[in-house]
């Protein structure tokens, strides 16, 4: 492959001919935890916070899910880390195994996490989202075998790339502002969704009344408010270019030529996932794992099917393997519910709590996804912060 003037190829790819590249174990010392005897009661319930894998997610660690004591610590591999330490997943479930974080607090981990003290003059922070975007060429470096895992042979040996100290700190500026304003994004997220379940609690149950309605509530039946209706084979009616989704418990699985429905609706699991209620406010087409309600009289699909998410599902689960629901044990559950107008104005409050979460999230994920496309300019040296110094002919 042609190489452009001004960089060079290296085992990390192609960089700026300015820069150097090493190996992990070059510039950081690299070790790992371990985990006291579970055993030994007078080793755990302390004072020291102890870190797994499950922890680790490109962010700073800054609480403890588990805590050890000094004894447990003296009579096990583990070591108490400083703050600032940065830590790799060695092995771990799913996605877990090359995820990078850095520990906020002083903390000790067990064996599954690596530990990475970078010598004096190394960037934590640039080297921080170096690995961070290495994320799948770390994970591809694992051992082979039954169970892949990396280990301290293996992050030793990451080629990292590095820039002049000024370029590492421009680069990690950068980078660092995004994830300020992910982890914005996050908490302001987090609460906006925390108002919504409140908000829930109290307006879907009665404990807090809108201004204009009064009144009690009426006890009723699920049943005397919607019919639980069964889905259909799809194969009568799927299309490569339907207009209409077909729905199935984990999602759209085709489209059909036409709808088994097409009024607003609460959609329930009735084998699988059983805990997910949706709402569909367009024509569709559902499969037998899937039932969807008809509504009865002026009953608002929306104000029930927020109603829904409040029940907890599991304990009307009737199968001891794969959950089910059944249509008649749906439509015998009681609940407490106003009049059709108070459940649109209802509705129309938490439907609008919906919309601003999704205006949010979706700025989240463009704002995760400018960050992606940054770190594939800014740490490969595609796209200079600093103009590099002109060489003599």
């Amino acid at each position: 492959m042609e190489v452009r003037p001004g960089y060079k190829q290296t085992e990390v790819g192609v960089i700026p001919e300015e820069w150097a590249w090493k190996r992990l174990g070059d510039v950081a010392s690299v070790g790992s935890g371990g985990t006291p005897s579970r055993e030994q009661a007078a080793y755990w319930g302390g004072s020291i916070p102890w870190i797994t894998t499950s922890q680790i997610d490109f962010g700073v660690i800054a609480e403890a899910e588990q805590f050890i004591t000094e004894e447990g610590l003296k009579n096990s591999a583990a070591k108490l880390l400083p703050p600032g330490t940065l830590l790799m997943a060695l092995y771990g479930q799913g996605k877990t195994r090359g995820k990078v974080g850095v520990l906020g607090i002083p903390a000790a981990t067990n064996q599954a996490c690596a530990s990475i003290a970078l010598q004096a003059g190394v960037s934590r922070e640039f080297i921080f989202h170096f690995l961070a975007n290495q994320y799948e060429v770390i994970r591809n470096a694992s051992n082979s075998g039954s169970q892949e895992n990396l280990n301290g042979y293996i992050v030793r040996g990451i080629p990292v790339v590095f820039p002049s100290p000024p370029e590492q700190r421009a680069i990690a500026t950068a980078l660092s502002d995004v994830d300020a304003l992910l982890s914005t994004l996050d908490r302001l997220i987090a609460k906006k969704r925390d108002l919504k379940q409140a908000a829930m609690q109290q307006l879907l149950t009665g404990q807090t009344r809108l201004p204009g309605f009064e009144g009690e509530w009426e006890v009723k039946r699920l049943g005397d408010l919607l019919t639980i209706c069964h889905g259909k084979s799809q194969h009568e009616v799927e299309v490569d270019d339907g207009a209409y989704p077909i729905l199935a418990t984990g999602g759209q699985i085709g489209t059909a030529k036409r709808p088994l429905y097409d009024k607003p609706s609460v959609l329930i699991g009735r084998k699988g996932t059983i805990n997910q209620p949706q709402y569909m406010d367009t024509p569709f087409w559902t499969v037998d794992t899937l039932f969807y309600s008809a509504m009865k009289e002026d009953n608002s699909a929306r104000f029930l099917y927020y109603r829904f998410c409040l029940i907890d599902w599991m304990q009307y689960n009737e199968a001891s393997g794969v959950p089910s629901l059944n249509a008649r044990t749906i439509e015998s559950i009681e609940v407490h519910c106003p009049g059709p107008v108070e459940q649109e104005v209802i509705a129309k409050i938490l439907s609008d709590m919906d919309a601003e979460l999704a205006v949010l999230e979706t700025r989240r994920e463009k704002t995760r996804l400018l960050k992606q496309g940054m770190m594939q300019e800014l740490l490969t040296g595609k796209t200079r912060l600093i103009t590099p110094e002109p060489t003599d002919a």
